[in-house]
């Protein structure tokens, strides 16, 4: 289902969309922009959670390869 709306963009904006878009295409061209732009940022967010999240688990990471090295050396010794 479809809405018509009224927005106003400035001309320089109105310009970039007309060299881009078909004619007549110009709301087709402004959702796809939407949803890309807001995949983009849900990507982005996405990211930076995981880095975030890795960062605060580093130091417990890192304690439980330790403490696991020498059982898995020993494993693969004996295979």
């Amino acid at each position: 289902m479809y809405q018509r709306i009224n927005i106003t963009l400035p001309e320089e904006t109105l310009g970039l969309i007309d060299r881009i878009a078909e004619r007549g295409d110009r709301s087709r061209f402004i959702d796809r922009a939407i949803r890309y732009y807001v995949e983009a940022i849900g990507q982005a967010k996405l990211k930076k959670l995981l880095k975030e999240g890795a960062i605060a688990r580093a130091e417990r990471d890192l304690r439980l390869a330790e403490e696991w090295f020498a059982l898995e050396e020993e494993a693969w010794q004996k295979e």
